[in-house]
C-alpha cells in the first residue's frame, strides 16, 4: 500500500472525475468504490469515496457536498500501522503551530 495519497473532495462529481482520469492515462484503474448506506449523509446508493489509480499513483476521492463545495485543495491521507506512529507524525506536522512550515 502506498504510504500517503492524495484525498480530493468534490460536491457529487467523485466518481465522474474518477472515471474519467482512469480514461485518460494508461496504467489506471478504479479500485475501490464505498457507497452511502441508509445511515447518509449521502443519498444511500450514491458513491462517499472511489480510490483509483492513475499511472500506479493512487488518489481517493471523496463526495462532501453539498455543504462542502469543490475547491482546488487537496489532502493528504497517510497509511499508518500503530497509534504510536499516528502520534508521532502528528506530533512533527503540528510542531509550530498554525505558524509552522505547513501554514
Amino acid at each position: 500500500m502506498q504510504k500517503i495519497t492524495t484525498y480530493l473532495w468534490y460536491d457529487n462529481q467523485a466518481e465522474e472525475a474518477a472515471n474519467h482520469y482512469t480514461s485518460i492515462f494508461d496504467d489506471s484503474r478504479v479500485v475501490d468504490v464505498q457507497r452511502y448506506g441508509e445511515a447518509g449523509p449521502g443519498e444511500p446508493g450514491t458513491v462517499m469515496t472511489i480510490t483509483f489509480e492513475l499511472a500506479g499513483q493512487r488518489f481517493i476521492a471523496l463526495n462532501g457536498g453539498p455543504q462542502f463545495k469543490f475547491n482546488e485543495a487537496i489532502s493528504l491521507y497517510v497509511d499508518c500501522t500503530t497509534q504510536e506512529e499516528v502520534d508521532e507524525l502528528w506530533a512533527k506536522l503540528t510542531d509550530g503551530g498554525e505558524e509552522g512550515p505547513c501554514g
